[in-house]
């Protein structure tokens, strides 16, 4: 993709939650717009970034997306970002034989309930071929797999704002 188009995929998802056609949103929806754009910020993460606002202020108060750039930016560059060894480590729990493999349906059931929870026909995709003859999934596969999100994301570089995102290849 050539930089314009990626400048514009950033300016897009800032746009769509612009609800009041001003160029700007409101300060409790940049948490949201950074995960449209590929990234994992906390809570804690974003309301930092923003000066720490009041309760009142992350609902009423709007930001340009001038100002959003450099924050964007500063998530990421965040060296807090979740990578291989972090995924592995979430999957160890439910590694209860030490094997290096989880229950398939032990997985289908916390992805379908915790966090941002996935429907039947996200998981089938996502666990498409990974488990073996006993229902289970060897994880560091798994993660490594062209299946699991960690390896949808393209780097896409945006000289024109300075930013490096990931998008999601769809």
């Amino acid at each position: 993709q050539s930089e314009s188009t990626e400048y514009s995929w950033i300016v897009e998802a800032f746009g769509l939650f612009d609800r009041v056609g001003d160029n700007k949103v409101a300060y409790n929806q940049i948490a949201d717009i950074m995960r449209a754009l590929g990234q994992n910020p906390t809570n804690k993460e974003v309301k930092t970034i923003l000066g720490n606002p009041s309760a009142d202020e992350m609902a009423n108060k709007r930001i340009e997306f001038e100002a959003f750039l450099p924050m964007l930016q500063t998530i990421i560059n965040s060296p807090n970002k979740a990578g291989f060894e972090d995924y592995v480590e979430g999957l160890r729990v439910f590694d209860k034989e030490g094997n290096g493999t989880v229950m398939g349906a032990e997985l289908r059931i916390v992805l379908s309930t915790l966090g941002e929870k996935m429907n039947e026909a996200e998981i089938d995709a996502l666990m498409a071929g990974q488990e073996d003859e006993n229902g289970c999934i060897n994880y560091e596969g798994f993660i490594y797999s062209d299946n699991f999100f960690f390896q949808e994301f393209d780097l896409l570089t945006c000289s024109d704002c300075q930013l490096t995102v990931f998008h999601r290849g769809i």
